[in-house]
């Protein structure tokens, strides 16, 4: 395994997890150790990960920027969460029931942002989600940004959706949404800079999924919201959302099997996580988008 050199110039040791760029998974091409590669880092989106120093430009007079995150524990999640720290934020964020899966990225997270942090929580019971925000008003005295992640996902045949499976996706998509925001909302709007609130939803938002009613219609409600509130807390907060499309590392989430869908996306390949997480980090230094919904589809929804 190969350490980048700029892992050792940002000064974390070799052979620490998630460290090295032979991981295509993080950066699409497999670091070859040189100058050249470094300047590329350097000058590119992927200067987010684990291997750069933290910019002058993330840190403020008070210390790292914070960063609040539902759903840090799975595949995608976990990325995100790596590559904001990568920005110089700490990241407190939130698990359900994969509290293994959150230990690891929280480890990873905390090799380059050491006061990171997490939190068991059900976003679907808004009074976790206000327990969940007491912990963090503890631990930290600001917040720069918010990105609500979780989500629940799975098939519902139409005549057969029961009320259960309906408030089990609805609850903890949208509903907790909400209630996510509306915290986080409760704390930014006190402080003297702009912050910004960038909600995950999903390309099935403007499709017709028929398998995945519920889920559909929660992440539809999600994009509405997000207009709501960039509208109601401009310009002191700026939200946005980022809808991905089909993402290599989850399969089979629509309809159709793979490779139909790939005929359907005019880029010609499923999405990378690499490719949901440079939309975050452009979003996260925009200065003047708000209320809008970026499709990160590889052009799918042009069918």
């Amino acid at each position: 395994m190969h350490a980048c050199n700029a892992c050792i110039d940002g000064g974390l040791p070799a052979g620490v997890p998630g460290n090295t760029y032979d991981q295509k998974i993080r950066t699409g091409i497999t670091c070859s150790g040189n100058e050249d590669f470094f300047n590329f880092l350097r000058s590119t989106a992927v200067k987010s990960f684990w291997c750069l120093n933290v910019t002058d430009k993330a840190m403020t007079a008070s210390g790292r920027k914070v960063c609040f995150m539902t759903g840090a524990s799975g595949k995608l999640g976990s990325e995100i969460a790596l590559s904001v720290a990568g920005q110089g934020y700490t990241v407190f964020f939130t698990y359900h029931h994969s509290e293994e899966k959150a230990a690891e990225t929280l480890e990873r997270l905390r090799w380059v942002s050491p006061e990171s942090d997490m939190v068991q929580c059900n976003i679907a019971k808004p009074a976790e989600i206000a327990e969940a925000f007491a912990l963090f008003r503890e631990l930290y005295d600001r917040l720069d940004l918010l990105i609500a992640s979780a989500s629940n996902f799975y098939p519902t045949l139409l005549p057969e959706v029961t009320e259960t499976e309906w408030d089990d996706l609805v609850d903890t998509n949208l509903k907790g949404t909400f209630f996510t925001m509306q915290e986080a909302a409760g704390i930014m709007r006190k402080q003297s800079f702009v912050s910004r609130i960038i909600t995950m939803t999903d390309i099935s938002a403007g499709l017709v999924w028929k398998s995945y009613a519920p889920y559909t219609v929660s992440k539809a409600g999600i994009q509405h919201l997000t207009k709501i509130f960039a509208r109601e807390f401009a310009p002191d907060i700026l939200v946005n959302s980022v809808a991905p499309g089909t993402i290599s590392i989850y399969p089979g989430r629509e309809d159709e099997p793979e490779e139909k869908l790939v005929e359907k996306i005019p880029l010609g390949r499923p999405g990378d996580p690499l490719d949901i997480v440079r939309a975050i980090l452009f979003l996260m230094e925009s200065e003047y988008i708000t209320g809008e919904v970026i499709n990160v589809d590889g052009g799918r929804l042009l069918f």
